[in-house]
């Protein structure tokens, strides 16, 4: 069986690398999920430049989240998950793992 190395299946692949280490990044930092799954709140810019300091995975997570389209800013100018990050998201973690309600 050979391993699916098509574009597509490489993005996916790298989109849940990148969401795990984000998840971890956030806990450690004293961030919970829902900073970035609920569109109306998110990581403000004093957030984002704290996480950067603290890894350098953090700036090529973000930008691969930005490019996939899986994050984007809201309108207060915070860093949040798109529909499509917070599917992914749920997808690894469970529903449970951010609630929404």
């Amino acid at each position: 069986m050979t391993p699916d190395t098509s574009p597509l299946s490489t993005m996916q692949r790298s989109l849940r690398q990148c969401l795990s280490n984000m998840a971890a990044l956030l806990y450690h930092h004293g961030h919970v999920l829902e900073s970035v799954t609920v569109p109306h709140r998110g990581l403000d810019r004093g957030a984002m430049r704290e996480l950067n300091a603290a890894s350098s995975d953090w700036t090529a997570c973000q930008r691969v989240l930005e490019r996939s389209e899986a994050a984007s800013y809201n309108e207060q100018d915070r860093f949040v998950l798109t529909a499509l990050g917070r599917e992914l998201l749920f997808d690894m973690f469970g529903e449970g793992a951010a609630d929404c309600a």
